[in-house]
């Protein structure tokens, strides 16, 4: 392949942001939907309350969105910042919880297309 760099799931990168920052007063209610809308513009993607993930290229491309991120960070609270490959981030276990899961039905005649 010429011209064309091959990435593999070894070479591609996710970075989760995990934060916890306190929502008291008003102030630090602000600080909050600030930084969380700060990681939205930053393309990060919500996962959970407070975790957000975003995907990238590699390894060159974290440092300087981790400088960001420390800009951005409130006066007070925690920020926890995980990086992975797309080959560990495939092998995460999302579970749900099992109250009001319906299991699947089965159709009731058999279609052929």
């Amino acid at each position: 392949m010429t011209g064309l760099t091959y990435l593999s799931s070894y070479q591609l990168m996710w970075m989760m942001v995990l934060f916890d920052l306190p929502v008291q007063t008003p102030k630090e209610k602000k600080a909050y939907v600030d930084f969380r809308n700060f990681l939205l513009d930053m393309s990060f993607s919500m996962a959970q309350y407070s975790v957000y993930v975003r995907h990238t290229s590699g390894r060159d491309q974290i440092a300087p969105i981790v400088r960001k991120i420390e800009a951005a960070v409130p006066d007070e609270g925690r920020v926890d910042i995980l990086q992975f490959t797309d080959r560990q981030y495939a092998d995460i276990v999302s579970l749900r919880g099992r109250r009001g899961k319906q299991t699947p039905q089965n159709p009731s005649q058999l279609a052929l297309f």
